[in-house]
Formats: structure tokens, C-alpha cells, sequence
């Protein structure tokens, strides 16, 4: 080799090493079951604050999660936004989500809405209490969901399907404080009195109790508050007959729930789906948020929205959420069990 073309290698490797890093691509790519039209209002702030794009792929929960898992590490997303933290703890399961270290989230996310291994972290709370109806149930008359089995609501109780898996939480919860058996004779003493076959989502069930089909239902918070703000007169009008019982006070508090995200095993632009994710549980978001959905803000200090809070204060089931989805198969078991279809 000439002196002249060792010279010019050299110069290569210097330049090489000289020259910066190539800079982060300003994007970021998230598989969302979050309807856009509630969230990109995040997503846009997000992206006037940072410069960084989000693109955003919309669709059902559990159609994600198998999407991600047949992609594998040729997937394009970077962060999986999701509802429940039982569908959180399957993608855990599935190798789906890495780990990720911020002390952003460990100050704005409380321990018990986030994974223990910071696999995936809570962005919103939501509450499953019972609703009842004003004119025929007196909120005296109501204790705790152990009581919904007793014989007084025989043919009373309105419930979607034990295929939802927020009634999947509810039992896992339930199995971790009262043991598999308490839970199964719960479960078929609450079959026992349904008022009609499970069927609809949790707005059908508030329809149901305002139309007289039942008197109490096990819904999410934020359903009502969608009635209740609905441009339909009908469904106002139905919202205004129910109203919220928070149940179990005296002890472990109200089943709660979470929406949340997670950085993905395969995600290309980590450093931005980190940032997404701690810009989703900050001020700004957790405020946008508690008005787009009408859930609690998980981070502590936000006000929720003015007819969430108009429903008053209440006690939480302070359990760390990553329960649900290691009780979730034991759930599903009990509900085939006891006939809750």
C-alpha cells in the first residue's frame, strides 16, 4: 500500500470518528386502542412541545396485542397504548414491552399503577362502581359488591358479559382479597340474580337501569359521564336517572382500573417513546386527558373533569394493578364456572 492511500485511510477512520452522530429520527410510532379523536389532542401537544411526530395506528385492544406479537422485532411501534391493566400484563407476558427507567414516571405515576419491572405504567384511572336507579333504590340499601350476590337483589342486577375483561379485573381483584372460593360463590350469587342475560357494553347498562330493566349495574365512571354529556337527549335523560354508589368504603375501596402504555420490545425510537410516555402522565396531558375521557388523572394534584368530580370523593383498592393480569386466567375460569357468559 502507498504512503498516499495509507494517509487517505487513516483520514476515513478519523473522519469517521470525528464526525457527529447521526441525530434521533423525530418521530415516533404508536399502536393505539385509544380512539385518535380523543387522544391526538395529546398527541398534538405533545409533538408542538418536542418537534417529534407521532404516527398513530388505531384498533381494537386485543387486536394489537397480537399484531405486535406477530410482528416480533420487525414491528414498527415504539409504544402500545392500551386499556386495563390486565391487557398491560399480557403484553408484559408476550415479551411485547421492555423495561424502561425514568424517574419522571416514578414521580408521576403512584407505584401501585405501574409495573413493579417498569414494563408498563398507568396514564389514567378508571372506577368501576355501582350504578343504581334514584327512583327505586336507596343508596342506604347498598354496602359492597359481596352484598350484590345476597338475596335482596334477586333479579335486580344488570352486568355485560365475563368475556370483558373489566369484569375479568373485578374477579381477579377479587380472588387476590377474598381467595378463589369467596370469589367463585360471589360470582354465582351475582349470576343468580341477573335481571337479564349479560349483554351490550356498560352504556347498555345504564340504559337498562334507567329503563327499569334492572336496578343496580357494575360500570366503568366514565360511561355515565359520556351519557351524561351526550348531545342525544335520550341519553342525558338516562344518565339523569341513575346515580353512583361507591361501594366497600369500609375496607378495601373501589375496584380501579387503569389505561396506560408501555415501551415496546421492538420499538426503533426508544428515547421518544419514553419521552411520549412521560409527557402522557405530566400537567398538561394528565389535564387534556381527564377532559377528552372523562377517567381520573393518575398522577396526583389534577383535577379530574367537572362532572367526574362532581361524583365526590372515594376510596381506592390501593393493590398494585399488575394483580389483574396474573389472576386474569383464574378469572376466566371461575366466571365459566359460576355461568357468567
Amino acid at each position: 500500500m502507498s504512503a498516499l492511500s495509507k494517509f487517505l485511510g487513516a483520514a476515513v477512520v478519523v473522519a469517521a470518528l470525528a464526525a457527529p452522530a447521526p441525530a434521533l429520527s423525530a418521530e415516533v410510532n404508536v399502536y393505539s386502542a385509544r380512539q385518535e379523536v380523543l387522544i391526538r389532542p395529546l398527541f398534538d401537544a405533545f409533538e408542538a412541545a418536542t418537534g417529534i411526530t407521532v404516527n398513530v395506528v388505531s384498533g381494537k385492544a386485543d387486536a394489537l396485542l397480537q399484531r405486535l406479537a406477530r410482528e416480533g422485532v420487525n414491528s414498527p411501534a415504539d409504544v402500545l397504548l392500551t386499556v386495563d391493566a390486565g391487557r398491560l400484563v399480557r403484553a408484559k407476558q408476550a415479551g411485547l414491552l421492555q423495561a424502561v427507567y425514568s424517574d419522571v414516571l416514578a414521580a408521576n405515576v403512584p407505584a401501585q399503577y405501574r409495573d413493579p419491572e417498569n414494563t408498563w405504567f398507568g396514564l389514567s384511572v378508571r372506577a368501576r362502581p355501582i350504578v343504581y336507579a334514584t327512583a327505586r333504590v336507596e343508596p342506604g340499601a347498598l354496602s359492597t359488591y359481596e352484598a350484590l350476590a345476597g338475596a335482596a337483589w334477586r333479579g335486580r342486577v344488570c352486568v355485560r358479559s365475563s368475556n370483558n375483561i373489566y369484569n375479568q379485573s373485578l374477579l381477579a381483584a377479587m380472588i387476590h382479597h377474598l381467595g378463589p372460593e369467596k370469589t367463585e360463590a360471589w360470582a354465582r350469587g351475582l349470576v343468580a340474580n341477573f335481571a337479564r342475560k349479560p349483554q351490550g357494553g356498560d352504556r347498555d347498562q345504564i340504559r337498562a337501569v334507567a329503563a327499569g330493566e334492572c336496578d343496580v349495574a357494575l360500570v366503568n365512571t366514565y360511561y355515565l359521564a359520556r351519557l351524561a354529556t351526550s348531545k342525544r337527549e335520550a341519553e342525558r335523560e338516562a344518565a339523569a336517572q341513575v346515580a353512583i354508589f361507591w361501594p366497600n368504603q369500609e375496607g378495601r375501596g373501589v375496584h380501579v382500573n387503569v389505561s396506560g402504555a408501555g415501551v415496546t420490545a421492538s420499538a426503533h425510537n426508544r428515547e421518544n417513546a419514553l419521552r411520549l410516555i412521560e409527557f402522557l402522565s405530566g400537567d398538561v396531558a394528565q389535564r387534556l386527558y381527564a377532559g377528552a375521557v372523562y377517567e381520573y388523572p393518575v398522577k396526583p394534584g389534577v383535577a379530574a373533569a367537572e362532572i367526574v368530580a362532581s361524583w365526590g370523593p372515594f376510596k381506592a383498592d390501593a393493590i398494585n394493578l399488575s394483580v389483574l393480569g396474573e389472576n386474569n386466567a383464574e378469572a376466566v375460569r371461575i366466571a365459566d364456572r359460576a355461568g357468567w357468559r
